[in-house]
C-alpha cells in the first residue's frame, strides 16, 4: 500500500503507522523468501531489519512525526517520502525500491527486485 503524499501531510499518526505497516510487512515477505542464507530479516516496533552474516545491518524504520520511511544501510542513510503512490527519496527523488533493490542485490551477489 503506498501513501500519497498530499494525503500523509494530512493523516494523523494512526493511518500513516496502519499503511506503513502493510508496506514493511510486504518488504519482509519479499526478503524473506530471497534464497540465500547470508540475511535474518524481522520486523519489530515498526521497523524492518536485515542483518547480514557479515554483522551488517539494513534498517527500514518508519517516522510519524515526518510521515517518511527512512533506511539505514552502509554508513548512509535515505528519507522516504510518499508523492502520487510511490515512496521516493526526498532529496534525489530515487524510487525507494530501486534503492532497496539495488542494496540486497550488491549485498547478496544476486538480482533482487522488489515490488509493492
Amino acid at each position: 500500500m503506498q501513501l500519497d503524499y498530499k494525503m500523509a501531510e494530512l493523516m494523523d499518526e494512526t493511518i500513516f503507522r496502519d499503511a506503513v505497516k502493510t508496506v514493511l510487512a510486504t518488504l519482509l515477505d519479499q526478503v524473506d523468501v530471497i534464497d540465500s542464507d547470508d540475511h535474518d530479516p524481522s520486523l519489530s516496533g515498526g521497523n524492518l531489519h536485515v542483518t547480514f552474516e557479515d554483522g551488517s545491518t539494513f534498517i527500514l524504520s518508519q517516522q510519524p512525526p515526518t510521515r517518511e520511511l527512512w533506511l539505514s544501510a552502509n554508513f548512509t542513510a535515505w528519507h522516504f517520502l510518499s508523492k502520487n503512490g510511490v515512496w521516493l527519496e526526498r532529496d534525489s527523488n530515487e524510487p525507494m525500491l530501486t534503492v532497496l533493490s539495488r542494496l540486497f542485490s550488491d549485498k547478496l551477489g544476486m538480482d533482487i527486485q522488489f515490488t509493492l
